[in-house]
């Protein structure tokens, strides 16, 4: 993620030393990865590296990844006019002022889970009920005592084919507070069938470890959920979400597959149903 010595200090730097390095290079908005070092300064939250990127030269609506630019993700900010208006064909789409404000709402609605461990996998415009059905598993009742058990490791191999799943606007929820059972492939490739999911295992070795699935089929996997960092090669949507929900993985989850829960209970409540999947092979390609 580093780049050249300007593209660090636009995120970590001070203005005065943006402001020295940006008019000692010979470009100021020489890319690296596919952005600028005004870019990395808006992504960062850096306004007065901003400024100084500016003052120095640098471009603001010069596009970039996906047609993005600097002056455009601004726009999808909390300082929308840090560039001023923004020049044709460069203002926010209807889709787009959407996307931002509902990321508004949802991150000011739900928080990120303190623990880690938790599996998650969030499946637009299916019910509680239907995931049901497409796992076949059945319902089951589940104490706090029991939640507590399962949590703490106690019965290994049984926990992690134990799902929670909960039904939220837009579609559901299914989480597995101890474990990865919810990002399993099978699980998340059969709830995808005919929508999108998108599956996320918090390791507590390796971080965020995120996998999506449209129609059975993968679409991308081992991805690191929440780390902000787009490639070159993103969709314009997927390069906004990426920057509204750095350093959100959980919240990143919910808004990829398009479900809205309104508060923390998919994660941390007591869900609409405690189910067990039946005995199978879920890492493998058949959903």
């Amino acid at each position: 993620m580093a780049g050249s010595e300007l593209h660090v200090a636009a995120e970590q730097g001070s203005a005065e030393v943006v402001l020295g390095l940006a008019r000692r290079v010979a470009d100021v908005d020489a890319e690296f990865g596919g952005r600028s070092a005004l870019w990395q300064a808006v992504h960062a939250g850096r306004l007065d590296n901003a400024r100084a990127l500016v003052e120095a030269g640098a471009n603001p609506w010069r596009p970039m990844m996906a047609g993005w630019s600097p002056g455009r993700l601004a726009l999808a900010s909390g300082t929308p006019d840090l560039f001023g208006p923004p020049p044709s064909g460069q203002a926010l789409s209807s889709a787009e002022a959407a996307t931002v404000q509902e990321a508004e709402r949802l991150k000011a609605a739900v928080s990120e889970p303190e623990y880690d461990g938790m599996s998650i996998c969030c499946v637009s415009a299916v019910d509680a009920a239907e995931a049901l059905r497409r796992l076949d598993a059945s319902v089951i009742e589940l104490d706090e005592a029991e939640v507590a058990r399962l949590s703490e490791g106690g019965d290994s191999e049984a926990a992690e084919l134990i799902l929670g799943i909960t039904d939220v606007p837009g579609g559901c929820v299914v989480a597995q507070p101890w474990a990865y059972g919810a990002s399993m492939p099978v699980v998340s490739g059969r709830l995808s069938k005919g929508t999108v999911s998108y599956a996320m295992y918090d390791n507590p070795k390796s971080g965020q470890q995120g996998s999506s699935f449209r129609d059975g089929v993968t679409v991308g996997w081992d991805l690191s959920t929440g780390n902000g960092w787009s490639e070159p090669t993103d969709s314009a949507e997927d390069i906004l979400l990426t920057y509204l929900y750095q350093d959100r993985p959980f919240t990143y989850c919910y808004a990829y597959a398009g479900v809205k829960p309104l508060d923390d209970r998919p994660l941390t409540g007591v869900p609409d149903y405690w189910v067990r999947l039946p005995d199978g092979d879920y890492w493998g390609q058949a959903y």
